[in-house]
């Protein structure tokens, strides 16, 4: 007599979209803080998010160091905003890549009085301590 192999059966559950991993919650909560900084005219709490030794890549060449990277961002802060607009961020793709480090695609704009700008961004994000920092950025 053939007895039944009994198999497991796999069960697919929809996770709904606000039911976010920590590191991506954690990470769109340090961007939003990023860019209400850059919206309040606060270069330090701007780049809060970026780590000592993070890289910054530009059409010129790679930026190294948060004080230089700083340095790059220093002139557009100004008074009570910033110059060049408000910043705003939507977040397109995000992808860990192991425990401690996460990639994140999103496009950037900047929303002026009279001009929108609008780009991508690249960040690989390092969890160092508690919190989510950006070791190297590739804004275009």
């Amino acid at each position: 007599m053939m007895r039944a192999s009994i198999l497991p059966v796999a069960m697919f559950v929809a996770i709904p979209a606000a039911a976010q991993a920590p590191a991506e919650t954690a990470i769109r909560q340090a961007m939003e803080a990023s860019a209400a900084g850059w919206n309040a005219g606060d270069l330090a709490r701007f780049m809060a998010i970026y780590a000592d030794d993070a890289v910054f890549v530009t059409p010129k060449g790679v930026l190294r160091g948060k004080p230089a990277i700083a340095a790059k961002y220093q002139p557009s802060f100004r008074g009570a905003g910033n110059a060049r607009g408000t910043l705003s961020f939507a977040f397109l793709e995000m992808r860990g890549i192991d425990p401690r480090h996460a990639l994140l695609v999103a496009r950037w704009t900047l929303s002026g009085p009279s001009t929108t700008e609008s780009g991508m961004t690249t960040l690989v994000f390092a969890r160092r301590g508690t919190a989510w920092q950006i070791i190297a950025d590739h804004s275009s």
